[in-house]
């Protein structure tokens, strides 16, 4: 029961995915095209597939996970450990970017 109700949600978010405006108007993907895809093929179990689609979900989700721990327990240095992921993360995210480009796979 509670599986056939995971795989309807899935199959939910999977017809109702949001667009891109900047893909739609302007045929350029934008940093964050893939991450909702990405975290569809992570909600399947699917890791590699979400990692090469876009590999910032994975930490993006971790952080928002230790965001949420540090906010109920306050961690001692839990501020300077959010920084350095959200720094990490926007690396990820500009790399990956660049990496896109020079492939040319930003072009819609």
């Amino acid at each position: 029961m509670l599986l056939s109700v995971y795989y309807t949600v899935v199959q939910w978010l999977q017809q109702h995915m949001l667009s891109c405006p900047s893909k739609k108007y302007l045929h350029i993907e934008c940093p964050g095209c893939g991450f909702q895809r990405s975290a569809i093929a992570l909600l399947k179990g699917d890791f590699y597939s979400s990692f090469i689609l876009y590999p910032a979900t994975i930490p993006i989700l971790c952080m928002l996970g230790f965001t949420v721990l540090h906010l109920k327990y306050k961690f001692a240095n839990g501020a300077n450990v959010l920084k350095y992921l959200q720094i990490s993360i926007a690396i990820v995210i500009v790399v990956f970017y660049i990496y896109k480009i020079i492939n040319h796979k930003i072009l819609a």
